[in-house]
């Protein structure tokens, strides 16, 4: 990262794009070998979890309506049964996906992170190093994701029951149907812009918690107060990667979950092309974060101090004596 700190605070969407592509490019080989270690297992497991999910899904589906049309014969204790398995190894299924993505998502987000803020103070950096930091931060890091998590957990679950709700009476009530569609549209949209902005406050917080002395909820606070003044560029990377995962997962989806295209060549390639475009935006967005985190620290009049943040980076391989909050975090001009 080339620029002064005083210029961040004057980046614009294809200032923060420009400057990413610059430094994923330049430092190609460290951030080859996180992607391969971190990123792709991520990546795999997503996709996977798409497949399997509607396979086990879809077999549940057809068990229960067999079980349906079968009531009363002999065969119907023993599907009851079955389902009741079938619906264990689903939950057991999503449970273990979840536990999954929540560790490589930790670990690739810490590892990005940490490598971005190296490069952005000239220190010299490896794949080992990274990997010993680990360790020592995910702790903290798992601390700012729960505090993240349970609010847009809680968001999800109340915003979904009353999608559905809504659907359900639209269909089966006299509410006409031009009413009920540009309601559930106005619902839609300020359930994306809901979720948009919560997933930027969690992701400029899991910055902060590697590069300062804050977690959990004192990092949630001040991701929300950082991202004033540079909500735009926040906003139209988070839409952009929302639309990058959409058209991704619909493609895999359409080749190789519900098979519309037949021919096994043209399924792999796909495939291989759907997880080579995930791993691209996985990357570009995690290093899209970090910038934007000095961005916003910039635009706040916020000095980093580079050698103070290179202490506190060299803290995490066990090379110095821990530095105090007020010496990290840097102190702010007023210009």
């Amino acid at each position: 990262m080339d620029r002064d700190q005083h210029e961040l605070q004057f980046l614009g969407f294809l200032g923060v794009y420009r400057e990413t592509s610059k430094i994923i490019l330049k430092w190609r080989r460290i951030f080859a070998q996180i992607t391969l270690a971190l990123i792709l297992p991520l990546c795999v497991v997503f996709l996977a979890h798409s497949a399997v999910s509607q396979l086990l899904f879809f077999r549940i589906a057809s068990d229960e309506f067999d079980r349906d049309t079968s009531n009363g014969s002999p065969g119907n204790r023993d599907l009851s049964r079955m389902l009741k398995k079938e619906w264990v190894v689903f939950c057991l299924f999503k449970l273990g996906y979840f536990i999954s993505v929540f560790i490589f998502s930790l670990l690739s987000t810490l590892a990005v992170v940490y490598t971005v803020a190296c490069i952005y103070v000239a220190k010299h950096i490896t794949f080992k190093k990274i990997m010993s930091v680990v360790p020592r931060v995910w702790k903290r890091l798992m601390v700012t994701f729960l505090w993240s998590f349970a609010p847009f957990f809680a968001f999800v679950v109340v915003a979904g029951s009353l999608l559905i709700e809504w659907v359900f009476n639209v269909a089966v009530s006299q509410v006409r149907p031009r009413l009920g569609i540009a309601m559930l549209v106005i619902l839609l949209i300020l359930y994306i812009i809901a979720f948009v902005y919560s997933t930027m406050i969690w992701q400029l917080a899991s910055v902060i918690t590697v590069l300062e002395d804050v977690y959990g909820r004192k990092a949630m606070v001040k991701s929300r107060r950082l991202i004033k003044g540079k909500m735009g560029i926040l906003v139209g990377f988070s839409l952009g990667v929302l639309v990058w995962f959409a058209l991704v997962q619909a493609l895999f989806d359409c080749f190789l979950v519900f098979d519309l295209f037949p021919v096994i060549g043209i399924n792999i390639g796909v495939g291989l092309i759907c997880l080579l475009l995930l791993l691209m935006v996985v990357l570009f967005d995690l290093v899209v974060q970090t910038v934007i985190y000095f961005v916003c620290k910039s635009y706040h009049h916020e000095n980093i101090d580079k050698s103070s943040l290179s202490d506190y980076l060299e803290v995490y391989l066990g090379d110095s004596v821990p530095l105090k909050a007020h010496s990290v975090q840097l102190e702010q001009l007023h210009v």
